[in-house]
């Protein structure tokens, strides 16, 4: 349970104010179509982030020992600071043609590739070492942070201010890599 409930909750909080979030906050204005947004979303984490979680792990298995440990740790905190710097929407590029569902669904996977969730998917996996569990909370975390972008666009932005969300995710990345760090140095 700890796998899940720590993937949910870490891809969540990267999430918020990250570039596939506004993106999905474009989507959502420009087709006003919520659910093949929501169901384009969906289906590009399942994709993303399974792969994702797949690669950590199989990293994983071949690198072990404390020096790998103590590397993701430092991966984590790294990400804590990565997690500090907001993405721009003018970094966003939109695709067109195929419908909402394939357009949402191409995009989100790009332009999820490299991104702060998807490297905390790779981490987490590596972490667990569960490609199931992590690949399942990372996509509920997605669904969590983006369909409330889909429904409620820049109202969500207005609620809770993103400068203070990207410092408690940052706090929480920071306290895993802490976490990760002191287990590898205790081995």
């Amino acid at each position: 349970m700890e796998t899940l409930l720590t993937s949910i909750g870490i891809v969540a909080l990267a999430e918020i104010g990250d570039k596939t979030q506004l993106l999905a906050i474009l989507l959502a204005a420009r087709f006003r179509q919520p659910l093949p947004i929501i169901a384009g979303i969906f289906a590009a984490t399942i994709l993303n982030h399974a792969l994702a979680a797949a690669a950590g792990f199989y990293v994983a298995q071949f690198l072990s020992g404390q020096g790998f440990r103590i590397a993701v740790g430092v991966a984590f905190i790294a990400m804590a600071a990565w997690t500090l710097v907001p993405d721009k929407a003018d970094d966003l590029k939109q695709r067109s043609g195929g419908g909402v569902f394939i357009t949402t669904l191409v995009s989100f996977f790009f332009v999820e590739i490299g991104d702060k969730t998807q490297i905390a998917t790779s981490l987490l996996a590596a972490r667990f070492h569960d490609i199931l569990l992590v690949a399942t909370g990372a996509t509920i975390g997605m669904m969590l942070a983006n369909v409330p972008a889909v429904l409620f666009g820049e109202a969500v932005t207005k609620i809770a201010p993103l400068r203070y969300i990207r410092i408690a995710a940052a706090i929480v990345f920071a306290a895993l890599g802490v976490w990760v760090l002191i287990e590898a140095l205790r081995a």
